[in-house]
């Protein structure tokens, strides 16, 4: 099976023709502004080489959770002039989606002209089960393309799920996918098929259960798998720790048993941990041993010896996947664990190693903590998607692509 991308689209000719291009711009905002804009650095380079080429571009993207509902706070407009100062261009927002404004916005574009629709996820059709209402939606988006239209799938973060914008306009419309979408499956298929060992797995995040399958597909391969953040209480319990009030998912404690008795060669857990008296930035805090756990006082981040016990692990790694911050590290009381396993994934960067930062709050970490975005070889824009890429699972953005 191949997909044909966005060099293949500019190499046939797109010059006076309208583009619909799905990105994904779903950036974190703080009182209307952009505090993380990595996703719209990231699709750039495709909307500007689609631009160069002469075609009319129409971008289409979602923001937050509005669940059907228009909602003025999850507006794309802070969006729209975020790309307009990277595109060095006027980025017109639609007031609608697939509406009058957006039709007349659209047949007006000439070449070298962009617009963005407003969130699609505004339209209950979006993120529809029922397929007929999301092909209705659909339609209408490959409507405002004209008669001579394409469509450019290049928001990664996205394409683990069928929505209209995503899977069912791509059976519409001639179909590609962008440089974004291009280089992040090709940095994904380096990591899960032919890794370069030592490959070393680092998870964080909150819950075991959203990163069990990951876990078990990834177990067998891997050298080491480090676990940190929330979800490594649940394993520390299942050790025999008692944990006090930090993070635990005592339905899966079972489950962790069982990992353990079968893989417990290659998981490495922290061996202290930072704890806190109440879930605050300015909570009273201090470094204890995994013995010495208050009863009621939380884990927030792992522990120095921690942090150094798995540098220790990555300094040798040729492979390295990250996903999962190793603490709260928006509090900077307990932000050292992620600054540190961080750091020593950029030292076995530049020592050789390949090295995957697996999107989501770990990219957000590495901008919010400061660190060095070329220390690491790709940083992915989404963090779901590398997740069930690297499970087996298949992408329903990806997979429509095919011809």
């Amino acid at each position: 099976m191949t997909v044909k991308t966005v060099q293949d689209l500019i190499n046939e000719g797109v010059e006076g023709r309208h583009v619909l291009v799905r990105a994904d711009l779903n950036v974190p905002l703080s009182e209307g502004t952009i505090t993380d804009p990595g996703r719209i650095d990231a699709s750039i380079p495709t909307l500007r080489a689609l631009l160069d080429a002469g075609a009319r571009v129409v971008v289409a993207a979602h923001l937050g959770r509005p669940k059907g509902e228009v909602r003025p706070e999850l507006s794309l407009e802070p969006v729209a002039e975020a790309l307009a100062e990277r595109l060095d261009q006027w980025v017109p927002l639609a007031s609608d989606v697939t509406g009058e404004d957006a039709h007349e916005r659209a047949n007006g574009l000439n070449d070298g002209d962009i617009l963005l629709l407003e969130n699609v996820r505004f339209d209950a059709r979006e993120t529809s089960k029922d397929d007929a209402e999301r092909e209705a939606f659909a339609a209408e988006l490959a409507v405002l393309t004209a008669d001579n239209g394409a469509f450019v799938s290049d928001g990664f973060g996205v394409v683990h799920r069928a929505q209209a914008s995503v899977y069912d306009v791509a059976k519409k419309l001639p179909h590609y996918a962008g440089g974004l979408v291009e280089a992040e499956l090709n940095v994904l298929k380096k990591v899960s098929e032919a890794p370069e060992k030592p490959y070393v797995v680092v998870l964080g995040g909150s819950k075991v259960s959203d990163k069990l399958g990951v876990i078990e597909a990834l177990a067998p391969k891997v050298d080491h798998l480090i676990i940190g953040g929330g979800m490594c209480f649940t394993f520390l319990a299942a050790k025999g720790y008692a944990v006090g009030g930090s993070l635990l998912q005592e339905d899966m404690i079972d489950t962790c048993k069982d990992l353990l008795e079968r893989f417990g060669d290659v998981i490495a857990l922290p061996v202290d941990v930072e704890v806190a008296e109440t879930f605050s930035k300015d909570a009273a805090h201090r470094t204890v041993d995994l013995n010495s756990i208050p009863e009621g006082w939380m884990g927030l981040d792992i522990g120095p010896e921690s942090a150094a016990a798995f540098g220790e692990i990555l300094a040798s790694a040729k492979t390295v996947f990250w996903n999962g911050p190793m603490g709260v590290f928006e509090f900077e009381s307990f932000a050292a664990g992620t600054k540190g396993v961080a750091q020593s994934i950029i030292d076995a960067t530049a020592a050789g190693a390949f090295s995957v930062v697996g999107g989501g709050d770990s990219a957000a970490a590495v901008r919010t903590l400061g660190l060095d975005e070329e220390g690491f070889s790709h940083i992915s824009t989404g963090g779901g998607a590398s997740l069930e890429f690297l499970e087996g699972k298949q992408l329903p953005g990806v997979e429509v692509l095919e011809d």
